[in-house]
Formats: C-alpha cells, structure tokens, sequence
C-alpha cells in the first residue's frame, strides 16, 4: 500500500499546465494524414459496434475542429457557428489578435481575427475573415450530463499533428482547478471542469473533447503535471472547460463583442497572500474594498485578512479564488477573517466577478 501512495499523488500535488501550443515559434501547419485506399478490415459483434461508433464521430466531429497558428505557437479551435466564429482558449490567441486558421477538411489557410478574448475563464473568439463554404459548425452537448465512466474522443492538433484523436473516459466531473501564468497560462481558476483520461498535449488546447453521440462537451485547456516526475505532462489527466461554460462565454462574445454576465462569483475585494511567522500561507489579506460591493456592505475593509470562506479554509489567493469558483452570484456565505488579532465573521451575500 504505501507503493501506491507513493507513485498515485493526489491531485493537489499536481501542477496544471495550459496546452497553448508546440516548443518554439510556429512552423506552418502540419501536412493531413495520410489515408490508405485498401478497405479497413470488418470488425465483428460489440467491439465492431464500438469501432463503428468511432469512426462515425470522428467523421462527424472533427470536421469542426480546426488549427489557429499565431506567431508564438499554434492550437485547436471549435468551429461555433456557420458565420466563420470559432472558439478557443484565450491562452492559445495570447496577445495575438489576427490568426491563420487551417480547417481539417483541407484546403488553404483562412486569416482570423480576435473578436474577443476572456481570460477569467481560458476562453476566446475569433472570427474568420471568409467563410469557406460547406464550414461544419460543432453541437455543443448538456455537460450536466456528463457521467464518470463515458467515452470520449479528444480532437485537436497535438504537438502540431494536425486533426488528431485520442480516446479516453471521463474520469471526474465538477473539478475546480488553476492554471498557471507560467508558460503562457492565463492564472483562471475555472469550476465543473471535466476530468478526462484521453491523452491530450500541447496544441490541443482549445479542442474538442467529444461524446458518443457527437456533441462536444468540452474545450481541453489543461493537463496535469506530477512535480517528481518532471516536467512532462502526467499521462492520463487532461482537463477540458465543460460545454455550458464554453456556449455562455463565447456567446456573449460572439453576439455583443464582450462578456457581460460571467455567471462567476466575487467578493468584491483586492487581496493578496500573507504569511505566518513559520513563512507558512496563512490567508489573504484584503488590500482595497470596492465600494458598494459584497466585502463593503458585509463590513469588511483593507487590513482584514480572510481564513475562511464557509466551511473551506483560505491559505492563498488561489484558495479563495478556488473557493469561490464552486458558489454563484448571489449565494450567501459567512466568511472568517482576522482583525487586529481578533476572528470575526461576516455574512456576506456574493456578487459578480
């Protein structure tokens, strides 16, 4: 038993990397794989059934999946709607705001431009400069839906293979996780992530992770990466912005240029990490009050340091980012802090980020 504890780390080991794109500046898209013209040999009874179903995603679906190249490096993107709208992350478009956007149906490449990008939540739009004809939009499927145990087919550009799939299950629903700032990263903390065993890797971020049915029920954005292990990605642990998120953000951007309703809880505060005498994490001290928000009509004011907000305790900046990531405007918390050396609580009703 403590071999597998040893080699299975909890999840809050794992550091989370974005999936922007390949080591090094772009090279241009990758060449289409090859296909043979000898029939594929025929498949007998359920494992038939399930090559079957495969085949007919992958023939449905990644037609929708495409290839953006910026000058830092390339990514996926999901084709959104028929008026050339495609959806990514915001850690693959960067600072970038104009794109070459390769379709997996083949063909030249098509210019894009940013319609806007949100890094909140990891997410972005970019819009085409023509329409190609025949352009596949996705179906975005109910993540509510989404069950530990489901197969699903990863679809993107990995490494710079271009149109790409790997298969997996759904591991876990609802976790929420951070990404880093580090190699591109935004720093969001994103909530009802999906967890996916499906191998994904730089380039495939901004992708499609896909159901049976052929419904994208998630955009991959992060994978894990097991500090004894090195730097490489921990196989088997990819996590993908759930298909509701993706559908309110980018459809605020695409039909008003901008988010208007996050659907993201907030206290109202500025804040940041104190430590302890041990050099230990040990809360977040608020560093300003927006005025008239939740923090301001709860009593709170700069100087407080938060503990605890409801039953989870706060240590970081990213904890309470993470606490809050699991509650919605308008949900009423009690939230501990320190002031002056004394605990005191407020009941705090949340607002919008």
């Amino acid at each position: 038993m403590d071999l597998l504890r040893r080699f299975l780390p909890s999840l809050a080991a794992l550091a989370l990397l974005p999936l922007a794109g390949c080591t090094g500046p772009a090279a241009g898209p990758a060449a289409p794989a090859r296909t043979g013209s000898a029939p594929a040999p025929s498949v007998s009874g359920p494992a038939g059934d399930l090559q079957t179903a495969y085949q007919r995603v992958v023939k449905e679906v990644l037609p929708s999946v495409v290839q953006i190249t910026t000058a830092q490096g390339l990514g996926s993107g999901v084709v959104y709607d028929d008026k050339g709208d495609i959806v990514t992350n915001a850690h693959v478009v960067g600072d970038s705001t104009a794109f070459k956007v390769s379709l997996a149906t083949g063909g030249t490449t098509v210019g894009a431009r940013l319609v806007s990008s949100y890094p909140d939540q990891d997410l972005a739009v970019v819009r085409l400069d023509s329409v190609p004809k025949g352009l596949h939009p996705a179906t975005l499927g109910d993540s509510a839906k989404v069950e530990v145990g489901q197969i699903v087919l990863a679809m993107g550009n990995p490494l710079g293979l271009s149109s790409s799939v790997t298969q997996g299950i759904v591991s876990a629903v609802g976790r929420t996780v951070s990404e880093g700032r580090g190699g591109g990263g935004t720093g969001a903390t994103i909530a009802n992530m999906v967890q996916t065993s499906a191998a994904i890797n730089p380039g495939n971020s901004g992708g499609a992770l896909v159901n049976l049915a052929g419904q994208v029920i998630g955009i991959p954005t992060l994978a894990a990466v097991d500090p004894e292990l090195g730097e490489g990605a921990a196989p088997g642990i990819g996590f993908a912005i759930p298909a509701a998120t993706v559908s309110r953000i980018a459809g605020q951007i695409v039909s008003s240029g901008r988010v208007t309703d996050s659907g993201r809880a907030a206290l109202g505060i500025t804040g940041r990490t104190v430590v302890g005498p041990d050099f230990s994490p040990n809360g977040v001290a608020v560093a300003s009050v927006n005025r008239g928000g939740p923090a301001d009509k709860a009593g709170l004011r700069a100087g407080d340091i938060i503990t605890r907000v409801g039953r989870t305790a706060i240590t970081t900046l990213q904890s309470l980012s993470e606490a809050l990531a699991g509650m919605n405007p308008g949900d009423r918390t009690e939230v501990t802090y320190d002031r002056d050396g004394a605990e005191r609580t407020a009941n705090v009703t949340l607002g919008e980020m």
